[in-house]
């Protein structure tokens, strides 16, 4: 649903409850915090105790209940902020596009309900977009290090954290966690595509932005602090998911191999070398070692694409073996959860027409 279509709906909408808790947010804030939430009990208050804390008196706080069933409501109205409930869920992009049309701020900021803002956050997108072209649009990613530093959690987010800040001058998206955008461009661009299929509305908001003539910029410095939790089912369940819906969408706008943050060149060279690797090696097993010198070359390629990830990954470590670790779980065991993502993607792409994923 685009944005114009939205505002005439508005009024149709199936609230369940508005408040208005008195405290830092003002009448005609300068930036609006948007957070959704759906059944984020566990991650919202540490998330909204370090938002307010980034605050001062020219923001406001927004918070979008979407229909959850777990007390996440009761836990933001203990904090100063507007909360908007919804009775049943609705989606990310529909609660995104209600919290903006909600809003009173001259620059809308996005992050999610499992992040923690750096108390520098909201001043550096005040200073950035006060100086800042009109068309700018800026974002942040993710800490190298989270907040549950854990192996899996913390390969995650140095993965993240690199392949969203790799081309900080022009990204091919800029991710939600962390996106500040004026309220009159969100406006003009038409909001989150809701027709979209589950995540990645940031992305195709993103290239929508970049096609109207915005400039899309990464701010190293903006950083959140993300909340993974992740254990190694964790990290499978991730990959398969994140990359079923990469491949249906980049298939849908035939950018399969485009350098585009998370879904990176580095990650697809890797998946492709892991995969016609074993194929290689079947080879030799089979009588054939002519394909050595071809194996050989192509692991050089591959880790010499990889070369910046690998060391990201070595320096952000916490200790020198879980670096090595990191690395090894990247080259030797994450290729088999994206692999199955493709294979998902594939099938379902048969089975239903690619106009499902949406992007007009």
């Amino acid at each position: 649903m685009c944005l114009h279509q939205f505002l005439l709906l508005i009024d149709t909408l199936d609230l369940k409850n508005e408040t208005d808790k008195e405290g830092i947010n003002k009448v005609n804030p300068l930036i609006s915090i948007i957070i959704p939430v759906y059944n984020g009990a566990t991650t919202l208050e540490a998330c909204l105790y370090s938002t307010i804390h980034a605050m001062d008196r020219d923001c406001e706080l927004i918070v979008v209940d979407d229909g959850s069933t777990d007390g996440s409501a009761e836990i933001a109205q203990r904090f100063p902020c507007r909360l908007i409930q919804l009775r049943h869920n609705w989606g990310a992009a529909y609660t995104r596009n209600l919290g903006a049309y909600k809003s009173f701020g001259k620059i809308l900021f996005f992050t999610d309900a499992d992040c923690l803002l750096d108390k520098t956050a909201l001043s550096l997108v005040r200073q950035k977009m006060q100086q800042a072209d009109e068309r700018l649009v800026i974002g942040g990613s993710y800490t190298p290090r989270p907040y549950d530093d854990h192996f899996f959690s913390r390969f995650q987010s140095i993965f993240v954290h690199y392949s969203e800040n790799k081309h900080a001058t022009a990204p091919d998206y800029i991710a939600t966690h962390a996106m500040a955008i004026r309220a009159s461009t969100f406006q003009q661009v038409g909001g989150f595509n809701e027709k979209m299929g589950p995540i990645l509305e940031d992305v195709e908001f993103s290239h929508r932005l970049r096609q109207a003539g915005m400039v899309l910029q990464m701010l190293p410095e903006l950083q959140v602090q993300h909340i993974f939790n992740y254990s190694l089912r964790d990290s499978w369940k991730n990959a398969i998911r994140k990359t079923r819906y990469w491949i249906q969408y980049s298939l849908k706008n035939h950018d399969l191999l485009v350098d585009s943050g998370t879904a990176s060149i580095e990650l697809k060279t890797n998946v492709i070398s892991y995969y016609l690797t074993c194929l290689l090696l079947l080879m030799i097993a089979a009588g054939m070692p002519f394909v050595l010198p071809v194996l050989v070359l192509m692991l050089a390629g591959n880790l010499y694409i990889s070369r910046g990830l690998l060391e990201a990954f070595y320096i952000h470590s916490s200790s020198r073996l879980t670096g090595l670790m990191a690395m090894a779980y990247y080259l030797l065991v994450y290729p088999l959860p994206v692999g199955l993502g493709v294979l998902v993607a594939l099938i379902n792409t048969l089975r239903q027409p690619l106009s499902h994923w949406k992007t007009d």
